[in-house]
C-alpha cells in the first residue's frame, strides 16, 4: 500500500525514539530508494567554509549504513572527501550535470558561502586552468538542480565561519541561489535522518517538502525542544541546575531549548546512544539563524531578547521566571 504524502511525513515525525527513519518508513522506501537509484538521479556534494562534520555524521549513520547511502540510496557523483576526481576532472563532472540532468540532480552544499574577494577565500576546482570558487559553483549548479539541500548549520545560515566579525563574507546558500529550491538541514552537525528523509520526500514525490519560515523541513523541525525535552518535568516542577551535572531544567545554565526548533529528543543522535540534553548539555539552538552570535555564551547565562523569544506565547511568563531566577542565581 503506498504512503501518501500526509503518511510519510507523519511518521517522520512520530518515529519512536532510537528506531532509525528508514526502518520506521519500512520496505517501501526501500523501494523508492531502489528505483530511484536505477534511474540515477544524480547527487553532487560541495563543501564550502566548513569542518567536514556533517560528511561525518552521514558516514555515522548505523541504518542504512553508509555503504547503502552511497549505492543505494543516491547516486553519488561527486563528494569531495570519497571521490577519486580532482582538479578539471571535477569541473567536467560539474558541466556534465548541468548540460545532462538539468532539473534532474539534486545539489547537496555542506559549508558557508564566502562573498568577499569575489569568493576566492574558498576555491573548490579549476576549469581551463581557472579556479572555480564555491560561490560560482553552487551559483552554477544550484540554478540546474531540482533541490539544493543546505547541509548544516554553516550551508544553511553561515554558522560558525560566520560568526562576527566575519571577515570572509560568509552566507548561507539562500543568499546565492533561488531560495525556493534550497531545503535548510540546520543542525550543527546535520542530522542524517533529516537528510535521508528529505531526499527520499523529494525522489519519491517529486517536490520539495513543506518548510517553516526559515526554510527546514516541518516534519524534522516541529516544534521547540522544549516542549518535548525528557527534562520538561523539572521545568514544571520549578526544579532547576545551578551547575552543569546537577538534575533538573538547564534553563539557568543557558538552555536555549525554547527558541531551538528540531526533534532532537524524540530522534536522538548516534543512532539515539545521547543527545545534548540527556548528556548533561544544555542546548546551543545549533538549529537557528540566530547561531552561534546570538546563542552565545553557549555554556552560560544569556539573556533571551524579543528577536529571540520562544516560538509559542505560552513560554512568556516561564521565561520571565527564568529571567528571575538567572538574576537571583548570578548574585549568590
Amino acid at each position: 500500500m503506498g504512503l501518501s504524502r500526509r503518511e510519510f511525513i507523519k511518521l517522520c515525525m512520530t518515529s519512536a525514539a532510537g528506531a532509525s527513519l528508514i526502518s520506521v518508513l519500512g520496505p517501501e522506501i526501500n523501494e523508492t530508494l531502489a528505483m530511484a537509484a536505477e534511474g540515477k538521479p544524480p547527487v553532487i556534494w560541495l563543501q564550502g567554509a566548513s569542518c567536514t562534520g556533517c560528511s561525518i555524521s552521514l558516514l555515522n549513520s548505523v541504518d542504512p549504513v553508509i555503504e547503502k547511502v552511497i549505492l543505494d540510496v543516491i547516486s553519488l557523483k561527486y563528494h569531495p572527501n570519497i571521490s577519486a576526481g580532482s582538479g578539471h576532472h571535477v569541473g567536467e563532472i560539474f558541466e556534465e550535470a548541468i548540460k545532462n540532468y538539468k532539473d534532474q540532480f539534486i545539489l547537496v552544499v555542506e559549508g558557508a558561502i564566502p562573498l568577499k574577494a569575489e569568493g576566492r577565500y574558498c576555491t573548490i576546482t579549476e576549469m581551463g586552468g581557472k579556479e572555480i570558487t564555491i560561490l560560482q559553483a553552487v551559483q552554477a549548479l544550484g540554478k540546474a538542480s531540482m533541490a539544493v539541500i543546505a547541509a548544516g548549520q554553516c550551508a544553511s545560515y553561515g554558522g560558525i565561519p560566520g560568526g562576527a566579525p566575519n571577515p570572509t563574507g560568509i552566507v548561507g546558500v539562500n543568499k546565492v541561489v533561488d531560495p525556493k529550491k534550497v531545503i535548510n538541514l540546520s543542525m550543527c552537525p546535520m542530522h542524517p535522518d533529516h537528510f535521508l528523509g528529505t531526499v527520499v520526500y523529494v525522489l519519491k514525490y517529486g517536490k520539495i517538502p513543506e518548510l517553516d519560515r526559515h526554510n527546514r523541513p516541518k516534519m524534522f523541525y516541529p516544534k521547540p525542544i522544549h516542549e518535548s525535552c525528557e527534562r520538561r518535568p523539572a521545568f514544571d516542577a520549578g526544579k532547576f541546575a545551578t551547575f552543569i551535572g546537577d538534575e533538573g531544567c538547564l534553563s539557568l545554565l543557558g538552555c536555549k531549548g525554547f527558541i531551538a526548533m528540531s526533534d532532537c529528543p524524540v530522534r536522538g543522535w548516534n543512532n539515539n546512544v545521547n543527545w545534548c540534553v540527556k548528556a548533561g548539555a544544555p542546548c546551543m539552538a545549533c538549529s537557528e539563524p540566530t547561531f552561534p552570535d546570538g546563542a552565545s555564551p553557549i555554556y552560560g547565562s544569556y539573556p533571551l531578547t524579543n528577536k529571540q523569544a520562544p516560538a509559542s506565547a505560552q513560554f512568556e511568563p516561564q521565561k520571565t521566571e527564568i529571567l528571575e531566577k538567572r538574576r537571583d542565581s548570578r548574585k549568590l
